[in-house]
């Protein structure tokens, strides 16, 4: 099993990372949730993994993704935890939830591409031959998000400070393009709605607002809520896709609200319940 990060105390928390797979870039959102929850997050594949399990795409790779979530829980002795994906993580996420249903506490599915999401014609291009046009795909990030960060962080000193870590992030833990590649791949060629219908834990649907997430559509995120039964739906305001560590202290607002009340409702509905001896 990989490195697994461990941050906090609480209720054990899974956050799991999106389409660049590196828990690094997720720094922000894994240092303030640790303030409530105890949090456990890891970096889904390195290039060798990637290669494997693009040999054998036959297979239920995103699958696999689900079951690192279940060895981590495993590696810590944790039955249940709130299971968090972000973006590719939340994908992750929703099979997690389907194959493992008594594993799920509640399920946060933050900024994921919705269940009919395909790529566009000119990303499915950067998939095939990722070394050579994935710097073109990277070069895009900048001008897709600008509009995003002005909004979440006006400040433009502050602004400027979260350019530069996550600057400095990609040098000390670069991405894998090839596995950006497959990643993007799994999100198209699988099916999420028959997740959706064999979830049973209390969801969570969290986005930005849909003129700032330039990454995947707010309607299509959106669609999970009439997917999976019960689910609610929250906003962080002033984000696009990136709400989650450029609002941090939103996010954990958000998440915090949720699992308090999913813990009120459960302790309700226990003490509730008829005696069963009665």
């Amino acid at each position: 099993m990989r490195q697994i990060v461990e941050r906090g105390h609480g209720h054990p928390l899974v956050l799991i990372p999106g389409l660049q797979g590196r828990w690094e870039y997720m720094r922000p959102a894994v240092d303030v949730l640790a303030e409530r929850f105890r949090v456990l997050t890891f970096s889904l594949s390195h290039d060798r993994d990637d290669r494997e399990s693009a040999a054998g795409e036959g297979g239920d790779a995103l699958g696999t993704h689900a079951d690192r979530v279940a060895a981590v829980l495993d590696s810590r002795g944790i039955d249940r935890a709130v299971i968090c994906g972000v973006s590719f993580g939340g994908v992750v996420a929703l099979r997690f939830a389907a194959l493992h249903p008594g594993r799920a506490h509640a399920l946060i599915v933050v900024s994921a591409p919705g269940p009919r999401w395909r790529p566009q014609p000119r990303h499915e291009l950067y998939a095939r031959v990722p070394w050579i046009l994935g710097p073109l795909f990277l070069a895009e990030t900048p001008r897709r998000l600008r509009a995003e960060l002005a909004a979440a962080i006006p400040d433009r000193a502050a602004r400027l400070r979260f350019v530069r870590d996550q600057a400095l992030t990609l040098l000390r833990a670069p991405v894998s393009l090839a596995g950006m590649a497959h990643r993007a791949r799994l999100m198209a060629s699988t099916d999420r709605y028959a997740d959706c219908a064999r979830i049973s834990a209390p969801t969570l649907v969290v986005h930005g607002e849909p003129q700032l997430d330039r990454v995947v559509q707010v309607e299509g995120t959106s669609e999970y809520l009439g997917l999976i039964r019960d689910a609610r739906s929250a906003v962080i305001p002033r984000t696009g896709h990136l709400g989650s560590i450029t609002r941090p202290r939103e996010f954990l607002a958000v998440v915090g609200a949720f699992v308090q009340a999913v813990q009120t409702m459960q302790l309700t509905t226990r003490d509730g319940a008829p005696d069963a001896a009665a």
